[in-house]
């Protein structure tokens, strides 16, 4: 298979899986550059590193006509973007996140690297249950869960369950959370043009709140709708919510 730029493929010795970003002279001969997704690269000597495409064992060959590699483009979470990539077979680790709309703005977000990584997010309908959940799929070495939770603050429910999954399963789920009543949140307010999220009242429901406090006439569902369409890249999102999302992916994925 010709290595041209941007060709995503794995190392089958380190497991190290990147895009082809340049060229280097090695000790027997020519080896290509590898990118991840964090940015980090490593040279693999052609005649001694095994590669594999979509799992499938190639061998590697460098372009005749030797290619100039221009500045990488990026995905809207800002790792390197890669073509001529299908989604990587499944993993069997997943990510668990509480709802659609959490699992919509990942997807957006992150959906290009989790593709790569071969990284499946499924939603919960909420936490309540997750022990049990966690029960029955079993996780291991191999099997890992990231869960990312709603308002995980001391004291909250959330806290609580997330406290109960850890004691019992630890080394191989990962339960991580952002201070945010909702993922709503975890949006900038600059991304929609206001100055700040509403403070709504304990004991008022917190979206229906929010949509008469902004003056928006909306059905919630339809709210969110037009938040997600204002989030373009990482640049719109809280810190506190992409430094735990990118956490889980480097813990399902093993990096």
């Amino acid at each position: 298979m010709v290595a041209d730029p941007d060709l995503v493929v794995e190392c089958a010795a380190s497991g190290w899986c990147g895009a082809v970003v340049g060229w280097d002279r090695g000790a027997t001969g020519w080896a290509v550059i590898l990118e991840d997704r964090h940015g980090r690269r490593r040279p693999f000597e052609l005649g001694l590193a095994a590669f594999l495409f979509e799992g499938k064992a190639v061998t590697l060959v460098r372009p005749v006509t030797p290619p100039k590699f221009s500045g990488p483009q990026r995905t809207a979470s800002g790792s390197v973007a890669v073509s001529q990539h299908r989604a990587r077979v499944a993993r069997g680790s997943r990510i668990w996140v509480e709802g659609s709309q959490d699992a919509a703005l990942i997807e957006k977000v992150w959906g290009d690297d989790l593709r790569v990584e071969g990284v499946v997010v499924e939603h919960l309908g909420g936490i309540d249950g997750l022990l049990d959940r966690v029960r029955e799929f079993e996780p291991d070495g191999d099997h890992r869960i990231g869960v990312l939770v709603d308002h995980l603050v001391p004291g909250s429910k959330e806290t609580r369950i997330a406290d109960e999954v850890t004691a019992a399963f630890g080394r191989d789920v990962l339960v991580l959370g952002h201070p945010y009543v909702d993922v709503w949140q975890a949006v900038r307010p600059a991304a929609l043009g206001i100055s700040a999220w509403p403070v709504i009242p304990k004991g008022q429901p917190w979206k229906e709140g929010v949509c008469a406090a902004l003056g928006w006439d909306l059905e919630t569902g339809a709210a969110w709708s037009r938040i997600l369409g204002h989030v373009r890249t990482y640049a719109d999102l809280e810190p506190a919510l992409l430094g735990r999302v990118e956490e889980l992916i480097d813990f399902v994925t093993g990096h």
